[in-house]
């Protein structure tokens, strides 16, 4: 099991955080990120919202990062973790610049960039930007096609509804080949037929955990579906969250489980499919008490996953 590192305060979510990561600044982070990274955490992870609109701040909070920038700064802040995010909202972003940006920080980082898209669900984001939310779906498939255009072809071509190019040269290619893994965010049948198309990891969110295994047979049961490797994420607080970002009470996922209670979880997750996860923070009092913590994980924990 790939355990992801969770980075205090790239997010104020009601759900999830605890009153002191409020406080924890980027050079704290950074202190962190490089930490996790001697730690051996697999990955990094950043959520991105651009804006949040008013009546959704008590839920979701007003603090977000622009994922690409925030994985290129910590990328060079560290020297092995894999920086991923969770999710990028693919069509709030022009695609030929976002293919260039990450494209640009896997090849300074010796390939540790990943991405994770997924197509957004707050309406009122998509119109202060001008984008057209019930559109959504049908943009992200365009980006996703024309983003692996320009990652994999010398020549590249594509001629869209949303977006065109040719003649044109694209590089630095990413250095992971044939281009840096892309995971799909998302639960509905659409997210895990785009995931079967183009990706090679699903990151599920409301899915109930019951249900992992049902859904990742769905995305491998579809024609596009080639046999890859295939990543199945689902943090084990991530069924604090429901829809909207409200709170919901899930007894597998409180804070201050036992170290046996974590690894019988963990576990049982890997048997659904699992691939790739994240352990609950109990009640600290600051950084360095997370950090005492994610070094627990690592040492009592990890190695004790079936």
């Amino acid at each position: 099991m790939k355990l992801v590192f969770g980075l205090p305060h790239m997010l104020r979510l009601k759900a999830m955080m605890q009153p002191w990561e409020a406080g924890v600044t980027g050079a704290e982070q950074t202190r962190m990120a490089k930490r996790a990274d001697e730690l051996g955490y697999d990955m990094i992870a950043v959520p991105e919202h651009i804006v949040i609109p008013a009546e959704h701040v008590e839920l979701s909070g007003p603090h977000y990062f622009q994922s690409t920038i925030a994985q290129a700064y910590l990328a060079g802040a560290t020297e092995r973790i894999m920086l991923n995010s969770c999710v990028t909202v693919l069509p709030l972003h022009q695609p030929i610049v976002l293919a260039k940006a990450l494209a640009t920080a896997d090849w300074l980082s010796g390939g540790r960039m990943m991405v994770t898209f997924g197509v957004g669900w707050l309406q009122r984001e998509f119109e202060v930007l001008g984008v057209p939310f019930g559109e959504r779906g049908r943009i992200a498939d365009e980006y996703l096609a024309a983003i692996i255009e320009l990652w994999t072809c010398e020549s590249p071509r594509f001629e869209g509804r949303y977006v065109s190019f040719s003649d044109v040269a694209f590089e630095p290619k990413p250095v992971q080949r044939p281009h840096l893994p892309i995971w799909i965010g998302g639960d509905a049948d659409a997210a895990l037929r785009r995931a079967a198309k183009f990706a090679s990891g699903w990151w599920s969110f409301l899915t109930p955990p019951e249900q992992i295994a049902e859904r990742v047979d769905f995305i491998k049961s579809q024609p596009e579906y080639d046999g890859r490797a295939f990543d199945v994420v689902h943090g084990m607080a991530t069924t604090r969250v429901g829809e909207g970002h409200v709170r919901r009470h899930d007894p597998h996922a409180r804070s201050g489980m036992s170290g046996q209670e974590i690894i019988d979880r963990l576990s049982w997750l890997g048997e659904q499919g699992v691939t790739v996860s994240s352990v609950p923070l109990p009640a600290v009092r600051g950084v360095d008490e997370y950090l005492d913590y994610a070094q627990w994980v690592i040492e009592e924990i990890k190695p004790n996953v079936r």
